[in-house]
């Protein structure tokens, strides 16, 4: 009789219908909260109120923002190769924007693994298990931040087409903030 007592005096919380509570919520312990926020919501019906699902839709995002960035430098790094002698403005703005293209293509190879092992984790098994697995998805989102910060730092002493470098460099910090914020949803889990 008493604990049906304490189940009527003390109900639960009523569970949020659509999960935007629980992504509002999960968002505030990113860098970025509003963008956060409103790149993940539209999904909040499929999330569930599960951290894992969560993380798990922000690396795809951020990884899906990713190739999108990445086509768009291979066409515009298509407009920048020298047909010459190999010299002048044109091989500089190309060679800086190969080298942005190969980190973020290492970038994008770190979050495939992190989602990889996000799909695999195993919250049942041990808890060394769980937490080596987690250490394996962050130790790769973070080392795709560091190739996304990297393709910036390539541009620090590039004087050539301003307009070039503000571009792609605007287009990659925001997929830094994306690369960030699930990062943030990782470790929050």
């Amino acid at each position: 009789l008493l604990p049906s007592i304490l189940t009527v005096d003390s109900p639960l919380p009523a569970p949020d219908s659509d999960g935007s509570d629980f992504i509002r919520t999960s968002c505030n312990a990113t860098l970025y909260p509003d963008l956060c926020f409103s790149t993940l919501s539209s999904f909040a019906n499929s999330i569930h109120n599960d951290s894992n699902r969560l993380a798990r839709l922000a690396i795809s995002f951020t990884l899906s923002n990713t190739h999108h960035l990445l086509s768009y430098l291979q066409n515009a790094n298509g407009d920048y190769v020298d047909h010459g002698s190999g010299s002048g403005p044109h091989h500089t703005t190309a060679a800086v924007l190969k080298d942005c293209f190969e980190n973020l293509k290492d970038a994008v190879d770190e979050m495939r693994g992190s989602m990889k092992q996000m799909k695999e984790v195993d919250s049942m098994g041990s808890v060394q298990s769980f937490r080596f697995q987690m250490s394996n998805v962050k130790t790769w989102l973070s080392a795709a931040l560091t190739y996304e910060y990297t393709c910036t730092d390539g541009f620090d002493d590039f004087h050539e087409d301003n307009s070039i470098k503000d571009d792609v460099c605007s287009r990659v910090d925001d997929v830094k903030k994306l690369t960030s914020n699930a990062l943030a949803l990782v470790n929050r889990y």
